[in-house]
């Protein structure tokens, strides 16, 4: 059932609402597309306009699934009924769908989905050792795969000594990307291919510490890396500081590469767009609290699709989506 939802559209203050008119469509409203999962998340769409998410099953007493909605006929239905608790999808440049499945009985690992819901391990392990949780991916044109490996929930034991970004390589290898972001979550890349955007969403807890232990303080920013010729990460540079407050989940860009961040404040949550620089220039108020966010392809560019709580949203931008 699709359901128009027009009290939820907001700008964020009247000194970007000249901004906000160029990037929210005139009269756009947030629509409901279904709203029948535990919690949706790694929304991205194929090449010819399927949209595929994550349904994350919360306890882990179900597998967790990728869904598909499709356009054209506006249905949802499932495309993979275990998907190994994946949680951040993208799409590479041949089309491969990969995802960032996360623990509480999930793969740990970066897995590559077939057309046809098979599923290979493409990076299950650094050094040795098992991944913490992938959360979040996005592949860049020259075929690296930025991942992201915090921990948020499951009882599994943690194998690495940090909660970092990593790249794969095109020969498979896996590199530590970053040791200074203390949990990272969401991350996408600039249209350009200069710039890897990572959320620091760090709420100061695993969920593997005993009963009673003070968590330690929280860190929320968003961090712009430049990147090199060769996949390695520059100077870290926090754009936007949130302070204490929870900040960003998952994120995407569009072809001016501007930055449509789910933010997760009790208090204001909903898609912040932002420029490069980190300055806001639009709002746009979900109810639930959103996770993810990607555009529509062809003749679907300009709609911004979001995952939060239990379902898929859509609203209409004046905005292209950039897909590598």
């Amino acid at each position: 059932m699709l359901r128009p939802i027009a009290w939820l559209l907001l700008v964020s203050c009247p000194m970007f609402a000249s901004a906000a008119d160029a990037i929210v469509a005139p009269n756009a409203v947030l629509e409901e597309l279904w709203n029948d999962g535990e919690f949706t998340e790694g929304v991205a769409a194929r090449a010819d306009g399927l949209v595929f998410f994550s349904d994350i099953a919360i306890g882990g007493m179900k597998p967790g699934r990728i869904m598909t909605f499709d356009p054209a006929t506006k249905t949802t239905s499932v495309f993979v009924a275990d998907s190994g608790q994946s949680n951040g999808i993208f799409f590479t440049p041949q089309g491969k769908l990969l995802a960032a499945c996360g623990a509480v009985k999930g793969h740990r690992a970066v897995c590559e989905f077939t057309p046809r819901g098979e599923m290979t391990v493409v990076a299950g392990k650094f050094a040795g050792k098992v991944f913490n949780s992938p959360n979040d991916l996005a592949v860049h044109p020259k075929g690296w795969v930025y991942f992201s490996d915090p921990r948020y929930v499951g009882s599994e034991p943690l194998e690495l000594d940090l909660m970092s970004v990593y790249r794969i390589n095109s020969d498979g290898s896996v590199v530590r990307a970053t040791n200074n972001i203390s949990k990272p979550n969401g991350v996408i890349i600039s249209p350009d291919g200069k710039t890897l955007y990572v959320a620091e969403t760090d709420n100061g807890a695993t969920g593997l510490e005993p009963a009673g232990t003070p968590p330690k303080p929280p860190r929320f920013t968003l961090n712009a890396f430049p990147i090199a010729d060769d996949g390695s990460l520059g100077e870290k540079q926090v754009i936007v500081n949130y302070g204490d407050e929870m900040g960003i989940d998952g994120m995407t860009v569009d072809t001016e590469g501007r930055v449509y961040a789910a933010i997760r404040k009790e208090s204001r949550h909903g898609i912040a767009v932002y420029s490069p620089q980190g300055e806001e220039l639009a709002f746009i108020k979900t109810d639930p609290l959103p996770t993810n966010c990607t555009f529509g392809r062809g003749k679907e560019a300009n709609i911004l699709y979001i995952t939060a709580g239990e379902g898929l949203y859509r609203i209409t931008t004046t905005a292209k989506g950039y897909h590598p």
